[in-house]
């Protein structure tokens, strides 16, 4: 398939084990309901360790990088899905207080592998060939394994236990990290571990020196914590509206749907379009997404509402990854993309309460609000596409008439 072609051996690999990770990974999902079911927690506490848990992950995805760009980024997967395996595996033998610290570890850990998944497609794949098309596939995989991990895990917990749920997640995570160690090589690549160069500039230096970047996570973390509203207040918008659940289930499956059939395709056709200008563009998608429930909540608001979240999202997630990918140097590659996984992630922790608050105080305010902060966001990062590179005088000067070809903003990997 042409889509797939350019990609490289050793991220189509990545992918099929995040697929497989994936399809494993649906604790996160049922964790809620085994704390306040089996466990006999209350809704306060189950929240509590749910909270902490979400915490953990996020600050695995902002920190994981730290390890691969001095460990090597095959290390810290290694040692993030061995420690996130091993802890769901015991989690059900725990006391209740014991999960209070090991739920966080578990998560830590599986952030940082994310992260580490991240900057393993971004050091394989040089800049300029196909690093958009590899996000893409990667996403793709994971989607399709989130796809199938829910419904399946539904099927373990009813047929067996809750318990079986996390040591089924956590055997499949450490298979995961086998599969993972025979795929990667421990020696001679960019996966290995590099020296590390004290004199090497350090992370907030370069970050200055890419103001764009700066602008681009700013308004990731803005824009995940209005698109992560759809997990939380949209469903409880609709009830109050006299919807049914059937008809939120329907619009989640638009959303996983599409993203199946046109993430890829579309990664494919704009891979040579500016990655800044795509995503500002996806910005200003999501936030018309949520405006279009402002006048009402009727059935064609919503399926309308989700498409323009859905085609929102296939614009802006997979060119803003390979863009940070882009622009990050080599040193500091995991890290840049560790804060870039962890913008995209804040939202988890951040949407539900802060849109659950206002939603409570002014259920008017909630979508118009989450309408401006998208538009506001994608205009900045439209704006940010002026801003100055680092070396992109040089590379104009050395390339002359098609110099544009190897610019990260104005010719992206493809």
């Amino acid at each position: 398939m042409g889509m797939v072609r350019g990609v490289l051996r050793t991220v189509r690999l990545l992918a099929f084990g995040a697929f497989l990770n994936a399809v494993v990974s649906f604790t996160f999902v049922y964790l809620f309901v085994y704390l306040v079911g089996p466990r006999g927690l209350t809704v306060t506490q189950a929240g509590v360790i749910s909270g902490v848990g979400g915490v953990g992950l996020v600050a695995g995805n902002f920190t994981g990088g730290w390890f691969g760009d001095r460990l090597g980024h095959r290390r810290a997967l290694l040692a993030g899905a061995c420690v996130s395996g091993a802890a769901l595996v015991v989690l059900p033998a725990l006391p209740v207080a014991a999960l209070y610290a090991v739920l966080p570890v578990a998560q830590y850990a599986a952030g940082v592998v994310r992260a580490a998944n991240a900057a393993l497609v971004a050091v394989s794949v040089p800049e300029g060939t196909s690093r958009r098309q590899s996000f893409a596939l990667f996403r793709f995989a994971s989607n399709g394994g989130f796809a199938i991990g829910p419904p399946l895990g539904a099927l373990v917990a009813t047929r067996f236990s809750y318990d079986w749920l996390f040591v089924a997640d956590g055997v499949g995570t450490l298979l995961f990290a086998v599969y993972a160690a025979r795929i990667l090589p421990a020696r001679g690549s960019a996966h290995s571990v590099r020296a590390h160069d004290p004199d090497a500039p350090g992370l907030w230096h370069e970050l200055r020196a890419r103001p764009a970047v700066l602008v681009l996570l700013a308004a990731i973390v803005l824009v995940d914590l209005v698109y992560r509203q759809q997990y939380s207040t949209l469903p409880v918008f609709l009830a109050d509206h006299g919807h049914s659940t059937q008809l939120y289930g329907w619009l989640l499956a638009i959303n996983g749907g599409l993203i199946l059939c046109l993430e890829l395709p579309a990664a494919h056709a704009l891979r040579r379009r500016a990655p800044l200008g795509l995503v500002g563009v996806g910005l200003l998608l999501v936030g018309l997404a949520y405006a279009i429930l402002i006048p009402g909540a009727g059935v064609l608001f919503a399926f309308t509402m989700m498409l323009s979240l859905t085609l929102g999202e296939i614009l802006y997630k997979t060119p803003a990854t390979a863009y940070v990918a882009d622009q990050a140097p080599g040193h500091a590659q995991g890290r840049f993309q560790s804060l870039y996984a962890g913008a995209s992630i804040s939202g988890q922790v951040l949407a539900p309460p802060l849109g659950a608050a206002l939603y409570a105080s002014s259920p008017a305010l909630l979508w118009p609000l989450c309408a401006l902060l998208a538009a506001g966001a994608g205009i900045a990062v439209l704006a940010a596409r002026r801003l100055p590179v680092p070396g992109e005088r040089a590379r104009m000067a050395g390339k002359g008439p098609h110099a544009e070809t190897g610019s990260p903003e104005r010719a992206p990997a493809g």
